[in-house]
């Protein structure tokens, strides 16, 4: 087993800009490129292989073969041939919808499908106007934010951030969210494309129609209860590994390295995901396999590897997230 990298499935958006095809060095993309799925084993969407001597195969295959080798044999028990994770990069030129995901159970039954948490890092190339928009801002209930759909005013409901480089928000299933106009983020989730649209700003498609609301099946999912703050606060540091986000999904730290630095995983039965979001390092596995780590780039360490060595060059900053 090697670190393995994979050709970054592109999608096109009412909503799309076009940050990721420079942010990822990809000539002649598609224009208004809204997601890069870095690492997917969504159904019709499995990332494919890019290096290496598994090059060309699906990651959906791999897992099916290598099983623990690949995931980590607990993870292999819950999960099984489903690889757990899906990795993107969102560039939102205009506001995405008013949405909310449902939990495990709920998905489940409706879809037969895992739910959907997920979190957010905005990066570097974010918008200095760029907004978001995470959980209430006060109490409603679910005949409240029926009445504020229909009315248009459910935005009124919803805390809003000014957000900038680093800024984390953690969004577990449940929590009504929008990206803004602007947000150029990495996110993370559990493989699920399950996604309850509630309101959608009253926008059309090329063709003029409308996108499909799902009010009614979102009132049920929506957590009502009310934070003070939805962000994820922390404390920036260089040269060490800093916690951003530990759910029952996945963990999630953010590098920012000037020296080498040897990650060991000898304690961890996961996979591991490092992705790259500014600067560029040289990753060397303890077999001696070497490749790079760009920002806009993405790695996934089996986890029959136990430490990989990182030679930034000048200066690196990724995510690194594991089950």
């Amino acid at each position: 087993m090697y670190p393995l990298k994979f050709h970054p499935i592109l999608k096109s958006t009412i909503w799309g800009g076009e940050k990721i095809a420079a942010f990822k060095h990809i000539e002649n993309a598609a224009p208004a490129v809204g997601e890069s799925w870095e690492v997917s084993d969504v159904p019709g969407n499995e990332s494919v292989v890019a290096n290496g001597a598994f090059a060309d195969e699906k990651l959906s295959t791999l897992v099916a073969k290598y099983k623990g080798a690949l995931v980590g044999e607990e993870n292999y028990k819950r999960f099984g041939d489903r690889f757990p994770l899906l990795i993107k990069f969102i560039d939102a030129n205009d506001d995405l919808s008013i949405q909310v995901h449902p939990d495990d159970n709920i998905a489940m039954e409706r879809h037969k499908s895992m739910g959907k948490t997920e979190m957010w890092y905005v990066m570097e190339n974010c918008d200095a106007h760029a907004k978001l928009r995470s959980g209430l801002n006060r109490e409603l209930t679910p005949e409240e934010y029926e009445t504020m759909v229909k009315n248009n005013t459910i935005c009124e409901a919803l805390a809003e951030y000014n957000v900038k480089s680093g800024d984390v928000f953690f969004l577990p299933a449940g929590r009504i969210h929008s990206i803004g106009a602007g947000c150029f983020i990495a996110e993370i989730q559990q493989t699920s494309d399950i996604t309850y649209r509630i309101y959608d700003f009253d926008r059309r498609d090329k063709d003029g129609n409308a996108r499909e609301l799902h009010t009614e099946q979102a009132k049920s999912v929506i957590d009502y209860s009310v934070h003070s703050d939805y962000r994820t606060n922390y404390v920036a540091k260089q040269n060490e590994g800093i916690e951003l986000v530990s759910c029952p999904y996945f963990t999630t730290s953010v590098y920012d390295l000037t020296e080498s630095m040897t990650l060991d995983y000898t304690e961890l039965d996961s996979f591991v995901i490092l992705i790259g979001l500014e600067g560029s390092a040289v990753v060397t596995d303890e077999n001696g396999e070497r490749l790079s780590l760009r920002a806009g780039e993405t790695i996934l360490l089996p986890a029959a590897l136990k430490d990989v060595t990182i030679y930034p060059e000048g200066n690196v900053k990724f995510l690194e997230t594991y089950v």
